[in-house]
Protein backbone atom coordinates (compact mmCIF):
# COMPACT_ATOMS: atom_id res chain seq x y z
CA UNK A 1 0.00 0.00 0.00
CA UNK A 2 2.71 2.03 1.03
CA UNK A 3 4.76 1.56 -2.53
CA UNK A 4 1.63 2.11 -4.01
CA UNK A 5 0.40 5.15 -2.54
CA UNK A 6 3.27 6.59 -3.52
CA UNK A 7 3.18 5.78 -7.25
CA UNK A 8 -0.10 7.51 -6.42
CA UNK A 9 1.25 10.22 -5.14
CA UNK A 10 4.19 10.49 -7.94
CA UNK A 11 1.73 10.38 -10.58
CA UNK A 12 -0.40 13.02 -9.23
CA UNK A 13 2.59 15.30 -8.70
CA UNK A 14 4.13 14.47 -12.38
CA UNK A 15 0.49 15.49 -13.12
CA UNK A 16 0.47 18.63 -11.50
CA UNK A 17 4.37 19.99 -12.89
CA UNK A 18 2.69 18.68 -17.01
CA UNK A 19 -0.22 20.50 -16.23
CA UNK A 20 2.09 23.26 -14.78
CA UNK A 21 4.29 23.60 -17.86
CA UNK A 22 1.38 23.39 -19.76
CA UNK A 23 0.13 26.62 -18.71
CA UNK A 24 3.05 28.32 -18.96
CA UNK A 25 3.50 27.01 -22.54
CA UNK A 26 -0.16 28.34 -23.02
CA UNK A 27 0.51 31.94 -21.97
CA UNK A 28 3.71 32.27 -23.73
CA UNK A 29 1.53 31.20 -26.73
CA UNK A 30 -0.82 34.28 -26.17
CA UNK A 31 -0.53 37.30 -28.80
CA UNK A 32 0.71 39.53 -26.03
CA UNK A 33 3.23 37.13 -25.23
CA UNK A 34 4.54 36.65 -28.45
CA UNK A 35 4.69 40.60 -28.97
CA UNK A 36 6.70 41.51 -25.95
CA UNK A 37 8.86 38.59 -27.49
CA UNK A 38 9.17 40.37 -30.43
CA UNK A 39 9.88 43.63 -28.91
CA UNK A 40 12.81 42.30 -26.74
CA UNK A 41 14.46 40.69 -29.80
CA UNK A 42 13.40 43.62 -32.20
CA UNK A 43 14.74 46.94 -29.50
CA UNK A 44 18.15 44.85 -28.40
CA UNK A 45 18.87 43.77 -31.65
CA UNK A 46 18.54 47.07 -33.03
CA UNK A 47 20.34 49.35 -30.29
CA UNK A 48 23.29 46.92 -30.65
CA UNK A 49 23.35 47.12 -34.82
CA UNK A 50 22.96 50.80 -34.19
CA UNK A 51 26.01 51.09 -31.61
CA UNK A 52 27.78 49.04 -34.03
CA UNK A 53 27.34 51.01 -36.61
CA UNK A 54 28.11 54.43 -35.14
CA UNK A 55 31.17 53.13 -33.87
CA UNK A 56 32.29 52.72 -37.75
CA UNK A 57 31.30 56.17 -38.41
CA UNK A 58 27.80 55.87 -39.55
CA UNK A 59 24.58 57.19 -38.23
CA UNK A 60 22.83 54.86 -36.33
CA UNK A 61 19.70 54.83 -37.78
CA UNK A 62 21.61 53.39 -40.56
CA UNK A 63 22.14 50.15 -38.46
CA UNK A 64 18.46 49.96 -36.74
CA UNK A 65 17.80 49.59 -40.65
CA UNK A 66 20.02 47.13 -41.14
CA UNK A 67 18.86 45.35 -38.03
CA UNK A 68 15.36 45.01 -39.43
CA UNK A 69 16.94 43.07 -42.77
CA UNK A 70 18.91 40.77 -40.57
CA UNK A 71 15.81 39.83 -38.73
CA UNK A 72 14.09 38.97 -41.68
CA UNK A 73 14.03 35.65 -44.06
CA UNK A 74 17.49 36.91 -45.52
CA UNK A 75 19.48 36.58 -42.48
CA UNK A 76 18.07 34.95 -39.16
CA UNK A 77 14.82 32.85 -40.85
CA UNK A 78 17.23 31.76 -43.03
CA UNK A 79 19.98 30.51 -40.19
CA UNK A 80 16.94 29.45 -37.56
CA UNK A 81 13.59 29.01 -39.18
CA UNK A 82 12.23 27.40 -36.43
CA UNK A 83 13.32 30.48 -34.25
CA UNK A 84 12.17 32.80 -36.77
CA UNK A 85 8.59 30.61 -37.08
CA UNK A 86 8.38 30.94 -33.65
CA UNK A 87 9.32 34.67 -33.00
CA UNK A 88 7.23 36.10 -35.67
CA UNK A 89 4.44 33.66 -36.35
CA UNK A 90 2.30 34.90 -39.43
CA UNK A 91 -0.60 35.47 -37.67
CA UNK A 92 0.99 38.10 -35.64
CA UNK A 93 2.41 40.26 -38.89
CA UNK A 94 -0.96 42.39 -38.92
CA UNK A 95 -0.37 44.08 -35.20
CA UNK A 96 3.18 44.46 -35.62
CA UNK A 97 2.49 46.04 -38.80
CA UNK A 98 -0.25 48.67 -37.19
CA UNK A 99 2.32 49.52 -34.85
CA UNK A 100 4.99 50.56 -36.96
CA UNK A 101 2.66 52.53 -38.92
CA UNK A 102 2.01 54.43 -35.69
CA UNK A 103 5.68 54.49 -35.35
CA UNK A 104 5.99 56.11 -39.07
CA UNK A 105 3.05 58.58 -38.13
CA UNK A 106 4.84 60.09 -34.98
CA UNK A 107 8.00 60.17 -36.87
CA UNK A 108 6.41 62.11 -39.84
CA UNK A 109 4.74 64.41 -37.31
CA UNK A 110 8.48 65.12 -35.48
CA UNK A 111 9.97 65.69 -39.52
CA UNK A 112 6.94 68.09 -40.13
CA UNK A 113 7.97 69.95 -36.75
CA UNK A 114 11.36 70.19 -37.94
CA UNK A 115 10.79 72.33 -40.84
CA UNK A 116 11.94 76.09 -40.58
CA UNK A 117 10.08 78.02 -43.89
CA UNK A 118 12.19 81.10 -42.47
CA UNK A 119 15.21 79.37 -43.42
CA UNK A 120 13.91 78.19 -46.44
CA UNK A 121 12.83 81.75 -47.59
CA UNK A 122 16.25 82.95 -46.59
CA UNK A 123 18.23 80.55 -48.91
CA UNK A 124 15.12 80.77 -51.58
CA UNK A 125 17.30 81.06 -54.61
CA UNK A 126 19.86 78.06 -54.14
CA UNK A 127 16.98 75.88 -52.17
CA UNK A 128 14.46 75.99 -55.13
CA UNK A 129 17.22 75.21 -57.89
CA UNK A 130 18.50 72.40 -56.35
CA UNK A 131 15.67 70.46 -54.69
CA UNK A 132 14.07 70.73 -57.58
CA UNK A 133 16.83 69.78 -59.90
CA UNK A 134 17.11 66.80 -57.61
CA UNK A 135 13.53 65.58 -57.83
CA UNK A 136 13.11 66.01 -61.40
CA UNK A 137 16.45 64.75 -62.73
CA UNK A 138 16.08 61.23 -60.63
CA UNK A 139 12.67 61.41 -61.27
CA UNK A 140 12.97 61.05 -65.06
CA UNK A 141 15.68 58.52 -65.20
CA UNK A 142 13.46 56.39 -62.38
CA UNK A 143 10.70 56.38 -65.05
CA UNK A 144 12.41 55.67 -68.18
CA UNK A 145 14.24 52.56 -66.02
CA UNK A 146 10.77 51.63 -64.89
CA UNK A 147 10.03 51.33 -68.92
CA UNK A 148 12.36 48.50 -69.22
CA UNK A 149 11.94 46.71 -65.59
CA UNK A 150 8.04 46.71 -65.80
CA UNK A 151 7.81 43.50 -67.22
CA UNK A 152 9.97 41.73 -64.96
CA UNK A 153 9.85 43.40 -61.61
CA UNK A 154 6.12 44.90 -61.56
CA UNK A 155 3.52 43.39 -59.68
CA UNK A 156 1.18 41.19 -61.42
CA UNK A 157 -1.89 43.07 -61.76
CA UNK A 158 -0.42 46.93 -61.60
CA UNK A 159 -0.43 49.68 -64.36
CA UNK A 160 2.65 50.80 -65.65
CA UNK A 161 1.94 54.52 -65.22
CA UNK A 162 2.23 53.77 -61.27
CA UNK A 163 4.73 51.66 -61.23
CA UNK A 164 6.84 54.03 -63.20
CA UNK A 165 5.46 56.95 -60.61
CA UNK A 166 6.39 54.94 -58.26
CA UNK A 167 10.43 54.30 -59.53
CA UNK A 168 10.41 57.85 -60.10
CA UNK A 169 9.33 58.69 -56.48
CA UNK A 170 12.11 55.94 -54.93
CA UNK A 171 14.82 57.45 -56.85
CA UNK A 172 13.78 61.52 -55.72
CA UNK A 173 13.65 61.12 -52.34
CA UNK A 174 16.11 62.52 -49.64
CA UNK A 175 15.64 61.31 -46.09
CA UNK A 176 15.90 64.90 -43.86
CA UNK A 177 16.47 63.85 -40.64
CA UNK A 178 19.29 61.28 -41.13
CA UNK A 179 20.94 64.11 -43.26
CA UNK A 180 20.19 66.50 -40.15
CA UNK A 181 21.92 64.22 -38.02
CA UNK A 182 24.90 63.25 -40.14
CA UNK A 183 25.48 66.95 -40.79
CA UNK A 184 25.15 66.83 -36.69
CA UNK A 185 27.33 64.78 -36.29
CA UNK A 186 29.78 66.23 -38.79
CA UNK A 187 29.74 69.58 -36.97
CA UNK A 188 28.68 70.77 -39.82
CA UNK A 189 24.95 71.92 -39.37
CA UNK A 190 25.93 75.63 -39.06
CA UNK A 191 27.94 76.34 -42.16
CA UNK A 192 26.92 77.46 -45.38
CA UNK A 193 27.04 73.84 -47.02
CA UNK A 194 25.37 72.55 -44.11
CA UNK A 195 22.62 74.93 -43.96
CA UNK A 196 21.56 74.95 -47.39
CA UNK A 197 21.70 71.29 -47.38
CA UNK A 198 18.86 71.69 -44.81
CA UNK A 199 17.23 74.16 -46.76
CA UNK A 200 17.50 71.78 -49.88
CA UNK A 201 16.12 68.53 -48.11
CA UNK A 202 13.22 70.67 -46.28
CA UNK A 203 11.90 71.93 -49.86
CA UNK A 204 12.84 68.06 -51.13
CA UNK A 205 10.93 66.91 -48.48
CA UNK A 206 7.31 68.80 -48.91
CA UNK A 207 7.76 68.99 -52.83
CA UNK A 208 8.70 64.25 -52.61
CA UNK A 209 6.02 63.96 -50.48
CA UNK A 210 3.49 66.33 -52.76
CA UNK A 211 4.15 63.89 -55.52
CA UNK A 212 3.82 61.12 -53.74
CA UNK A 213 0.22 61.72 -51.90
CA UNK A 214 -0.66 62.57 -56.07
CA UNK A 215 0.93 59.45 -56.76
CA UNK A 216 -1.09 57.12 -53.94
CA UNK A 217 -4.28 59.18 -54.97
CA UNK A 218 -3.81 57.78 -58.53
CA UNK A 219 -2.92 54.71 -57.81
CA UNK A 220 -5.60 53.82 -55.25
CA UNK A 221 -8.49 55.55 -57.30
CA UNK A 222 -10.75 53.17 -59.21
CA UNK A 223 -11.25 55.97 -62.04
CA UNK A 224 -10.56 59.56 -63.42
CA UNK A 225 -13.04 60.78 -61.79
CA UNK A 226 -12.36 59.29 -58.23
CA UNK A 227 -8.38 60.45 -58.68
CA UNK A 228 -9.61 64.36 -59.56
CA UNK A 229 -12.31 64.29 -56.41
CA UNK A 230 -9.29 62.63 -54.04
CA UNK A 231 -7.24 64.96 -55.36
CA UNK A 232 -9.79 67.67 -54.94
CA UNK A 233 -10.50 66.29 -51.20
CA UNK A 234 -6.76 66.71 -50.26
CA UNK A 235 -6.35 70.49 -51.94
CA UNK A 236 -9.48 71.11 -48.68
CA UNK A 237 -7.77 69.03 -46.39
CA UNK A 238 -4.41 70.85 -46.59
CA UNK A 239 -6.18 74.51 -46.72
CA UNK A 240 -8.20 74.03 -43.72
CA UNK A 241 -5.05 72.97 -41.80
CA UNK A 242 -3.26 75.81 -43.10
CA UNK A 243 -5.64 78.39 -42.71
CA UNK A 244 -7.86 77.06 -40.67
CA UNK A 245 -6.01 74.53 -37.81
CA UNK A 246 -3.24 76.29 -37.76
CA UNK A 247 -4.80 79.86 -36.77
CA UNK A 248 -6.74 78.63 -33.71
CA UNK A 249 -4.44 75.84 -32.64
CA UNK A 250 -2.20 78.36 -30.53
CA UNK A 251 -5.31 79.60 -29.10
CA UNK A 252 -6.88 75.87 -28.24
CA UNK A 253 -3.41 75.26 -26.46
CA UNK A 254 -3.47 78.34 -24.50
CA UNK A 255 -0.40 81.19 -24.20
CA UNK A 256 -0.02 80.27 -20.91
CA UNK A 257 0.71 76.61 -21.71
CA UNK A 258 3.41 77.80 -24.51
CA UNK A 259 5.52 79.38 -22.58
CA UNK A 260 6.05 76.67 -20.39
CA UNK A 261 9.68 75.05 -20.40
CA UNK A 262 8.29 71.73 -20.56
CA UNK A 263 4.64 70.82 -22.24
CA UNK A 264 1.79 69.84 -19.96
CA UNK A 265 0.11 66.69 -20.01
CA UNK A 266 -3.40 69.18 -21.52
CA UNK A 267 -0.83 70.25 -24.37
CA UNK A 268 0.42 66.36 -25.67
CA UNK A 269 -3.34 65.60 -25.07
CA UNK A 270 -4.17 68.48 -27.33
CA UNK A 271 -1.10 68.19 -29.61
CA UNK A 272 -2.10 64.20 -30.41
CA UNK A 273 -5.67 64.49 -30.57
CA UNK A 274 -4.60 67.01 -34.05
CA UNK A 275 -2.00 64.69 -35.11
CA UNK A 276 -4.61 61.47 -34.51
CA UNK A 277 -7.47 63.52 -36.75
CA UNK A 278 -4.80 64.81 -39.44
CA UNK A 279 -3.88 60.99 -40.05
CA UNK A 280 -7.54 59.96 -40.23
CA UNK A 281 -8.68 61.93 -42.15
CA UNK A 282 -5.54 61.75 -44.84
CA UNK A 283 -6.14 58.03 -44.79
CA UNK A 284 -10.04 58.40 -45.33
CA UNK A 285 -9.20 60.69 -48.56
CA UNK A 286 -7.13 57.53 -49.31
CA UNK A 287 -3.52 59.26 -49.65
CA UNK A 288 -2.47 57.32 -46.53
CA UNK A 289 -2.09 58.52 -42.73
CA UNK A 290 1.46 59.72 -42.61
CA UNK A 291 0.65 62.97 -44.66
CA UNK A 292 -1.73 64.41 -42.12
CA UNK A 293 0.98 63.40 -39.24
CA UNK A 294 3.09 65.52 -41.59
CA UNK A 295 1.13 68.45 -42.09
CA UNK A 296 0.06 68.48 -38.24
CA UNK A 297 3.60 68.63 -37.36
CA UNK A 298 4.52 71.46 -40.21
CA UNK A 299 1.78 73.63 -38.88
CA UNK A 300 2.80 72.84 -34.83
CA UNK A 301 3.14 77.06 -33.06
CA UNK A 302 7.04 77.62 -33.37
CA UNK A 303 6.96 80.35 -30.27
CA UNK A 304 9.05 79.76 -27.20
CA UNK A 305 10.25 76.56 -28.04
CA UNK A 306 6.91 74.83 -27.90
CA UNK A 307 7.95 72.51 -31.19
CA UNK A 308 11.00 71.58 -29.38
CA UNK A 309 9.39 70.40 -26.33
CA UNK A 310 6.79 68.47 -28.24
CA UNK A 311 9.32 66.73 -30.75
CA UNK A 312 11.66 65.32 -27.89
CA UNK A 313 8.78 63.24 -26.15
CA UNK A 314 7.49 62.22 -29.34
CA UNK A 315 10.51 61.25 -31.16
CA UNK A 316 11.95 59.34 -28.01
CA UNK A 317 9.10 57.37 -28.16
CA UNK A 318 8.83 56.34 -31.56
CA UNK A 319 12.59 56.31 -31.71
CA UNK A 320 13.34 53.99 -29.32
CA UNK A 321 10.49 51.47 -29.56
CA UNK A 322 7.96 51.94 -32.34
CA UNK A 323 10.88 52.84 -35.07
CA UNK A 324 12.59 49.72 -35.00
CA UNK A 325 9.29 47.63 -35.18
CA UNK A 326 8.90 49.23 -38.35
CA UNK A 327 12.51 48.49 -39.42
CA UNK A 328 11.75 44.85 -38.65
CA UNK A 329 8.13 44.56 -40.87
CA UNK A 330 10.18 46.33 -43.35
CA UNK A 331 12.51 43.67 -43.01
CA UNK A 332 10.45 40.95 -42.85
CA UNK A 333 9.46 41.88 -46.79
CA UNK A 334 12.56 42.09 -48.11
CA UNK A 335 14.12 38.44 -48.80
CA UNK A 336 17.41 38.46 -49.98
CA UNK A 337 17.18 35.11 -51.19
CA UNK A 338 15.11 36.11 -54.37
CA UNK A 339 18.27 38.24 -56.04
CA UNK A 340 19.72 34.11 -56.76
CA UNK A 341 20.96 34.81 -59.94
CA UNK A 342 23.40 37.54 -61.79
CA UNK A 343 20.97 39.66 -63.84
CA UNK A 344 19.15 40.08 -60.52
CA UNK A 345 22.40 41.40 -58.84
CA UNK A 346 23.34 43.13 -61.98
CA UNK A 347 19.80 44.96 -61.86
CA UNK A 348 20.33 45.75 -58.32
CA UNK A 349 23.65 47.62 -59.22
CA UNK A 350 22.10 49.34 -62.18
CA UNK A 351 18.81 50.82 -59.75
CA UNK A 352 21.94 52.04 -57.31
CA UNK A 353 23.90 53.53 -59.90
CA UNK A 354 21.07 55.16 -61.44
CA UNK A 355 19.59 56.38 -58.27
CA UNK A 356 23.19 57.85 -57.45
CA UNK A 357 23.79 59.51 -61.22
CA UNK A 358 20.11 61.18 -60.78
CA UNK A 359 20.08 62.33 -57.22
CA UNK A 360 23.80 63.30 -56.53
CA UNK A 361 24.55 64.55 -60.19
CA UNK A 362 21.88 66.68 -60.45
CA UNK A 363 21.83 67.92 -57.05
CA UNK A 364 25.61 68.93 -57.84
CA UNK A 365 25.13 70.25 -61.02
CA UNK A 366 22.56 72.68 -60.39
CA UNK A 367 24.46 73.44 -57.11
CA UNK A 368 27.36 74.73 -59.64
CA UNK A 369 24.90 76.54 -61.50
CA UNK A 370 23.85 78.73 -58.74
CA UNK A 371 27.58 79.71 -57.64
CA UNK A 372 28.65 77.22 -55.54
CA UNK A 373 32.24 75.72 -55.72
CA UNK A 374 32.32 72.22 -57.53
CA UNK A 375 33.94 71.09 -53.94
CA UNK A 376 30.70 72.70 -52.23
CA UNK A 377 28.41 71.24 -55.21
CA UNK A 378 29.64 67.75 -54.93
CA UNK A 379 29.33 67.43 -51.14
CA UNK A 380 25.47 69.07 -51.47
CA UNK A 381 24.97 66.16 -53.36
CA UNK A 382 26.21 63.49 -51.76
CA UNK A 383 23.91 64.55 -48.64
CA UNK A 384 20.63 64.93 -51.10
CA UNK A 385 21.48 61.16 -51.92
CA UNK A 386 20.79 60.57 -48.25
CA UNK A 387 17.42 58.23 -48.39
CA UNK A 388 17.46 56.08 -45.37
CA UNK A 389 13.80 55.89 -43.36
CA UNK A 390 12.08 58.35 -45.81
CA UNK A 391 12.71 55.72 -48.92
CA UNK A 392 11.29 53.19 -46.64
CA UNK A 393 8.60 54.49 -46.13
CA UNK A 394 7.84 55.12 -49.35
CA UNK A 395 8.59 51.99 -51.12
CA UNK A 396 6.35 50.29 -48.03
CA UNK A 397 3.12 52.62 -49.39
CA UNK A 398 4.32 50.98 -52.94
CA UNK A 399 4.05 47.27 -51.39
CA UNK A 400 0.80 47.65 -49.95
CA UNK A 401 -0.99 49.31 -53.24
CA UNK A 402 0.02 46.06 -54.69
CA UNK A 403 2.25 48.28 -57.23
CA UNK A 404 5.84 47.10 -56.34
CA UNK A 405 6.62 43.06 -56.22
CA UNK A 406 8.84 41.28 -53.25
CA UNK A 407 11.88 41.53 -55.86
CA UNK A 408 12.29 44.60 -57.06
CA UNK A 409 10.80 46.18 -53.60
CA UNK A 410 14.05 43.98 -52.07
CA UNK A 411 16.31 45.85 -54.76
CA UNK A 412 15.13 49.51 -53.84
CA UNK A 413 15.67 48.31 -49.92
CA UNK A 414 19.37 48.02 -50.81
CA UNK A 415 19.65 50.45 -52.63
CA UNK A 416 18.36 53.02 -49.81
CA UNK A 417 20.51 51.39 -47.43
CA UNK A 418 23.60 51.43 -50.10
CA UNK A 419 23.09 55.15 -51.19
CA UNK A 420 22.95 56.25 -47.21
CA UNK A 421 25.61 54.50 -45.86
CA UNK A 422 27.84 56.57 -48.91
CA UNK A 423 26.81 59.76 -47.40
CA UNK A 424 29.79 59.87 -45.02
CA UNK A 425 32.84 58.45 -47.07
CA UNK A 426 31.50 60.57 -49.91
CA UNK A 427 31.56 63.79 -47.89
CA UNK A 428 35.04 62.75 -46.77
CA UNK A 429 36.18 62.04 -50.59
CA UNK A 430 35.02 65.27 -51.64
CA UNK A 431 36.52 67.12 -48.85
CA UNK A 432 33.95 68.20 -46.20
CA UNK A 433 35.86 68.21 -43.31
CA UNK A 434 38.41 70.66 -44.89
CA UNK A 435 35.94 72.79 -45.74
CA UNK A 436 34.35 72.46 -42.26
CA UNK A 437 36.80 74.24 -40.15
CA UNK A 438 40.06 75.42 -42.61
CA UNK A 439 37.62 78.02 -44.48
CA UNK A 440 36.62 81.86 -43.13
CA UNK A 441 34.80 82.34 -46.26
CA UNK A 442 32.47 79.46 -45.42
CA UNK A 443 32.43 81.27 -41.56
CA UNK A 444 31.78 83.80 -43.18
CA UNK A 445 28.76 82.64 -45.61
CA UNK A 446 26.96 80.67 -42.52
Amino acid sequence: MEIHGKAVTTTEQNSAVFGFVEGLRSNFDHPLSHLFVQFLVIISVSRAMGKMFARLGQPEVIGEMAAGILLGPSLFGLLAPDLFAFVFPKDSLGTLRLLSQIGVCLFMFAVGMELDLKHVKSKAHAAVAVSHASIVFPYLLGVCLAYFMFSQLAQPGSTFMAFALFMGISMSITAFPVLARILQERGMSRTFLGSTAITCAAVDDVTAWSMLAFVVAIAKATSLGASVLTLLLVLVFVSIMIFGVRRVLQRWLGSDRLVEEEPSRGSLATVLCVVVAAALSTEVIGIHALFGAFLAGAIMPEVHGFRHGISVRVETLSSVLLLPLFFAFTGLRTQIALLDDLQGWLLCCLIIAVASLGKLGGSAVAARLTGMSWSESLQLGALMNTRGLMELIALNIGYDLGILSPRIFTMLVIMALTTTMLTGPLLTLFGGQAVLANSPQEATRA
